[in-house]
């Protein structure tokens, strides 16, 4: 559900899978610098990403999986490196990719 001002509500179940990801007490503090400013990969390969996320582990900026490589998850399936964070001007929320939770 969302406000009249069009914020989404949290749910009850939600705001306590956020706060038993086990993974954000393993993160290093502080965060890691961002690696790069952009989806490196995708630079490569000559695409745009959509949106970009930072893994909170190493610093990786990847795109996410509304573009059409999905670097953020491919990142996470060879490094192991479970939480990212949106990458976007304005945006902090994050992601366990091992819990499939936001944290």
């Amino acid at each position: 559900m969302a406000y009249a001002d069009g914020k989404a509500r949290r749910s009850r179940r939600t705001l306590a899978i956020m706060s038993e990801c086990p993974h954000v007490a393993e993160l290093p503090r502080p965060e890691p610098a961002p690696l790069s400013e952009t989806c490196p990969e995708c630079l490569a390969a000559g695409v745009q990403p959509v949106h970009l996320r930072l893994c909170l582990v190493c610093g990786h900026v990847g795109c996410c999986d509304s573009s059409p490589l999905r670097h953020a998850s491919a990142h996470f399936t060879e490094t192991g490196h479970p939480v990212m964070r949106s990458f976007e001007p304005g945006e902090s929320w994050r992601w366990c990719f091992a819990d499939g939770a936001l944290v």
